[in-house]
């Protein structure tokens, strides 16, 4: 595993009270939300391994919701997340972000990719767990719905 590349600065963990106001910011893209997700997921446990980069980079290239997405942007729009992140409230911050580029159908994908990410090293840590509850909530997904996910998810990395 190594560390985090030296533009990521990851806060720790902190829940966020409910009803905090949002950050006013600039609305970004579903494409831009959906990688917010995957890079806040992969830096939560403080590591960006290469399998969690490596995942990233083939669900930019393959899922059908990244058409048109100019993939010489990845970069560019993980640090955009990084830079937010280092921010005082910075986790809240990426997850109004977040809530707001998604359209509601889209939440779900950005569950499945957050579970994607977070299974791929087959080791989830309690980071992960935490900001994956904590995206949830902020995505409104009601719990049946995030353990239907959460059970495919698992289902896809079972080992003989």
């Amino acid at each position: 595993m190594r560390t985090l590349p030296r533009w990521v600065k990851f806060p720790k963990f902190r829940p966020q009270p409910p009803g905090r106001p949002k950050h006013n910011m600039h609305t970004i893209s579903h494409h831009a939300a959906l990688i917010y997700v995957m890079v806040v997921v992969s830096a939560a446990d403080g590591a960006m391994n290469d399998k969690e980069l490596a995942t990233i980079g083939e669900l930019t290239r393959t899922l059908p919701v990244f058409r048109g997405f100019d993939r010489d942007r990845l970069v560019v729009t993980a640090q955009d997340c990084a830079t937010i992140l280092q921010e005082d409230d910075g986790l809240a911050a990426v997850l109004g972000l977040i809530k707001d580029g998604l359209p509601e159908h889209l939440r779900e994908t950005a569950y499945w990719l957050a579970l994607e990410v977070a299974l791929t090293d087959s080791r989830v840590a309690l980071e992960e767990i935490r900001v994956i509850d904590t995206l949830r909530r902020s995505l409104e997904l009601d719990r049946l719905t995030a353990a239907a996910l959460e059970r495919g998810a698992r289902a896809r990395y079972q080992t003989p």
